[in-house]
């Protein structure tokens, strides 16, 4: 072992590099097995170490031994960093700007300075294609010797010593140099010319007023078929005039960009009051308000993080009208590229109207509880501009909502708090509101999210053991003791799933799963099933949307549905310490959870839609299920999206690779 280098080594033919006091791509070559060096690295700045190994079926990959990474720095896995984009430019900067992790960054830049298959800027002397086979034997993975991993991946990026300087990626969009051939891509994926952003009124009112009893939607895709986004929303939509009158509204996210997001509001709301509460601290702090500076309307909050590698991840929109009040609980970052070709996921309220002045008490409370969880909610950010907000859905009637809040906030939770928050809370609304199942440990559970962290050594450490016992909770007369292995899926895009994109590999930035994290892991891999979205056209659209199920052996009924923004993470659900008697959680996050009590079923179980955006030839009551069951496990050839190490075998549906530097 060596002392430790603050870079990912480059793993070459048994030997790994990795240069002391520099952010410098290295420019190598192989020659007869040589390493090649450029002479400014070829002096004490540079030292060799032995490789760290590891091979399963899903993969090997080389890893520098001066690399490693706590299990604690990992566990915060979604868009972890928070550092701000800058853009080069004469030294102004122009353009969007906000925080967000350097995975995404990096997605942005290969947008905007894509690497062409076989293009004669990639490092001279060996092609492409060579470059992968000498990297890649064995169809496994090798680290990119380009993207230094930040010091744990919920660190922000203001703790680096450098930024990083991207290239400006222009906020239009630019038509891609290569898509799929018609015949390449499924019915469902035909692009379409032109993308409706907004819906015709009468569209919009029967999206609010139509057969949707569970009030979830999908996100308009750019590129689709117009009949997958007839029953779909944008975020125009969403803050349309038709929605209701807009009095001031309240904006939680992780990755905001101001002005982009002010457009999005009818010119006629643009000067409304507006909330944005945010995670972001120092510079990522002083950045968001320099955005907001030039908007007298904005206000800012900021949650407070207290807990090493939390993030302020919840995204929801509290929506005041004249007319009454609506929330919005979805996936989507308040960027651009969150809302044109990926899928998310969003629960919409009914319109909830003002209580009569006087009203105190239990008061528009639903049978769900909605009400006093969404203040508890808000009145756990300790912020005096939230209990505003707090009061004001105290007057109004939310008796109308079906849905459960599950939410999560940063602390260390003992006792009757315990349960509030995280997977603990949702092992307690499974108990108390589901009901036995005949032969329920046959029933799977299918996790399905857009980023990792650190699960452990083992399945045993948290993936099977707190978190599925949350999980495959049914009704309070579960016996605790024998309880079966119930199978678990869990849904994450292959390499391909990215490659053959709607986006290409810049998708994959939004899915920041980190060799770091994955080399340690790969047990976990096996679990692992593709991306595949045809009941909603949406197999090409790369998932930033997360849901957790409980479906049938045969996949055709389900006994709960989750969406939220929880990732799989600890950070995110919570993780037990002092031998189960604490519940830890570093993240905020939030989801709405369907239940069938709540609509009205003694069933048990929601049935499935057999497509998502078919008439009216199903039952109300089936549910939407935004992808295809059952999810197809990984085969021998696929791997999971690793955002951090380049792919130049195949080119993706631009025309381009990914070199993540």
């Amino acid at each position: 072992m060596v002392l430790r280098a603050p870079r990912v080594g480059l793993g070459l033919g048994g030997l790994s590099v990795a240069p002391l006091g520099t952010r410098a791509v290295l420019s190598w070559v192989l020659d007869k097995g040589r390493i090649l060096l450029p002479k400014r690295f070829q002096s004490k700045d540079l030292f060799v170490c032995t490789n760290m190994s590891q091979e399963s079926e899903h993969g090997k990959w080389t890893v520098s031994s001066s690399d490693e990474s706590t299990e604690e720095n990992d566990d915060n896995a979604e868009e972890p960093s928070t550092s701000s984009l800058s853009h080069s430019g004469h030294g102004k900067t122009s353009g969007s700007q906000y925080p967000c992790s350097e995975a995404r960054k990096v997605g942005h830049k290969r947008k905007a300075s894509p690497v062409k298959f076989n293009d004669a800027s990639f490092p001279t002397g060996i092609s492409p294609a060579e470059i992968q086979r000498t990297s890649q034997e064995g169809l496994g993975w090798c680290l990119s010797s380009s993207d230094e991993e930040p010091e744990s991946e919920g660190q922000p990026q203001h703790a680096q010593k450098e930024a990083v300087k991207e290239e400006k990626y222009s906020a239009s969009k630019k038509q891609p140099s290569h898509r799929f051939e018609d015949n390449e891509l499924p019915m469902s994926q035909k692009p379409e010319k032109h993308y409706k952003v907004a819906s015709e009124g009468q569209d919009t009112w029967d999206l609010l007023n139509g057969g949707n009893p569970f009030r979830f939607f999908v996100t308009k895709v750019k590129g689709i078929k117009s009949k997958y986004n007839s029953g779909a929303l944008h975020i125009k939509d969403i803050l349309s005039p038709l929605f209701g009158t807009l009095v001031s509204s309240a904006q939680f996210n992780y990755c905001i960009d101001v002005e982009w997001l002010i457009r999005q509001y009818p010119q006629e709301f643009r000067k409304k009051p507006l909330l944005i509460v945010h995670g972001e601290k120092r510079e990522s702090k002083a950045e968001l308000h320099a955005q907001a500076h030039p908007y007298e309307n904005v206000r800012l909050c900021q949650a407070k993080l207290d807990i090493a590698f939390g993030t302020h991840h919840t995204k929801m929109m509290l929506l005041l009208y004249e007319e009454g009040l609506r929330v919005v609980i979805h996936t989507s970052n308040l960027i651009d590229d969150d809302w044109d070709q990926k899928t998310q996921g969003i629960w919409l309220s009914p319109l909830y109207p003002r209580l009569p002045p006087g009203t105190t008490g239990s008061a528009g409370e639903s049978v769900t509880n909605f009400k006093s969880d969404l203040i508890h909610y808000l009145m756990s950010y300790n912020s005096p501009t939230l209990k505003e907000w707090a009061d004001i859905i105290q007057g109004h009637d939310l008796s109308e909502t079906r849905v459960y809040l599950l939410g999560s906030t940063p602390g260390r939770y003992q006792g009757n708090q315990k349960e509030k928050w995280g997977h603990l809370r949702l092992r307690k609304l499974l108990k108390e509101y589901t009901s036995a199942i005949p032969a329920q440990e046959s029933w799977p559970v299918i996790g399905q999210f857009s980023s990792i962290g650190s699960m452990g050594a083992d399945q045993s450490k948290w993936l099977c053991s707190e978190f599925r016992e949350s999980l495959v909770m049914l009704g309070s007369s579960v016996k605790t003791l024998a309880k079966p292995d119930v199978p678990i899926h869990l849904i994450y895009p292959t390499v391909d799933n990215v490659r053959q994109s709607l986006e290409g590999y810049p998708a994959g930035g939004s899915l920041p799963y980190s060799i770091q994290t994955a080399q340690k892991q790969l047990w976990l891999h096996t679990y692992f099933h593709k991306w595949s979205a045809e009941t909603s056209g949406r197999s090409h659209a790369m998932p930033h949307i997360k849901t957790y199920m409980r479906p049938s052996p045969d996949f055709q009924k389900i006994a709960w549905f989750l969406v939220t923004s929880a990732n799989l993470s600890k950070a995110a659900w919570g993780a037990l310490e002092k031998n189960g008697t604490q519940l830890m959680i570093r993240s905020y996050e939030l989801g709405v959870l369907f239940l069938p009590s709540a609509f009205g079923l003694d069933t048990g179980y929601f049935h499935v839609k057999k497509k998502m955006f078919s008439g009216s030839n199903e039952p109300v009551t089936s549910f939407p299920v935004p992808y295809d069951l059952p999810p197809e496990q990984y085969g021998s050839k696929d791997r999971p999206w690793i955002w951090n190490i380049p792919y130049t075998k195949a080119p993706d549906t631009h025309g381009n690779m990914w070199v993540p530097s």
